[in-house]
């Protein structure tokens, strides 16, 4: 088997690795990985690898392992041996997965609709990453809707979410939501999300992307980087950041002054960007993360008013979506290491939902 394994504190230093196939023991499972999606979001999950655990989900294997580490996505993989019974040889299954051919799993808390993995590994990592869908058993499911799911639904679901924290917080008192990085698909999720809110969106975004942000029509306004100090009123506003660059941030800070009413910093694609900057107001700035609120609106409303208000939405914002998303399939891990760099420097199409098939 072969895995796409990264240098932690490089991690533009990838690598293939050919390694022998895990095996499945006692109360497990293995599965044998089909597709999944990349996006900003994966590097994301790189960036912040050792400060909110994402290498911790799955461990790699071969030869010189130390410093090296999987980054999670979002996919779909079949069961092919199996030491559970109730989750039979053949079984399709939606959830987080490594970049590989194959993982082992531990089941535990299984129903029709779905199990946790309980590896070792993994206990005290975020139960909202550890779940596994059996999609065959959920109403309806055909797999024409697989590839838009694995693709947008992690990318929407914490757009549903922010938009949720933004709503139940009355904007902090702000009447104007700067939303950095305008062109990342969390991003537009967002922007769908607070189409009826009433409050001034605007796409904060690169020159290069101006255009396609402007051609979405979910902004109300679209300001690009250089021009932040000459296009940015200074009114109430609140800022979700989904880039992370400080420098970036402190100079909205500056410009905002007493204006800046919150931040919220979701993600961390501008991955060699100083993160730190002494012109970030800190008391008014959170680090937003998803899968704590999500398991707070769980607790909130029940599991089954969560999935069922979210799924609406997500639902609602991939069709939306049909209207520029150009889904383009890349053939297994040599695919993906030739179109990781592209991603990981910001410069792959936002048009483009890139799904790799194993």
């Amino acid at each position: 088997m072969r895995q796409f394994q990264i240098t932690k504190d490089q991690i533009s230093d990838v690598r293939l690795v050919s390694c022998d196939a895990p095996v499945a023991g006692e109360g497990e499972i293995l599965l044998k990985v089909e597709r999944f999606g990349l996006s900003a979001n994966n590097i994301t999950y790189a960036v912040a690898g050792d400060t909110l655990g994402y290498w911790q989900f799955f461990e790699p294997l071969g030869e010189e392992t130390k410093g090296k580490g999987l980054m999670p996505v979002w996919g779909f993989a079949e069961i092919v041996e199996s030491h559970v019974a109730d989750l039979p040889v053949g079984e399709r299954i939606f959830g987080y997965f490594p970049p590989a051919d194959l993982v082992v799993m531990k089941p535990e808390g299984t129903t029709p609709a779905h199990f946790f993995d309980s590896s070792e590994h993994r206990a005290h990592l975020p139960k909202g990453y550890n779940i596994y869908r059996r999609v065959e058993a959920e109403p309806g499911y055909t797999r024409a809707g697989d590839d838009i799911r694995m693709l947008l639904y992690p990318l929407y679901v914490t757009a549903f979410v922010i938009a949720d924290q933004l709503e139940e917080n009355r904007f902090y008192d702000a009447d104007t939501v700067l939303i950095i990085s305008a062109s990342s698909k969390t991003s537009i999720g967002l922007a769908y999300a607070l189409e009826a809110s009433g409050n001034n969106v605007v796409g904060m975004t690169s020159k290069g992307n101006r255009e396609f942000v402007e051609s979405l029509g979910v902004y109300g306004s679209v300001v690009c980087y250089d021009d932040l100090e000459a296009e940015i009123a200074q009114n109430p506003s609140v800022i979700v950041d989904m880039a992370g660059n400080a420098d970036l941030l402190g100079q909205l800070h500056m410009h905002l002054g007493e204006h800046m009413m919150r931040t919220l910093s979701v993600g961390l694609t501008h991955w060699e960007a100083e993160r730190r900057s002494s012109a970030v107001i800190k008391d008014r700035t959170e680090f937003f993360f998803a899968p704590a609120r999500i398991q707070q609106r769980m607790k909130d409303w029940g599991a089954a008013e969560f999935n069922a208000k979210s799924a609406k939405f997500i639902m609602d914002a991939a069709q939306k979506s049909n209207a520029w998303l150009n889904l383009k399939t890349l053939d297994g891990l040599d695919g993906l290491a030739s179109v990781y760099p592209q991603v990981l420097e910001g410069k792959a199409d936002p048009r483009d939902g890139l799904l790799i098939e194993m």
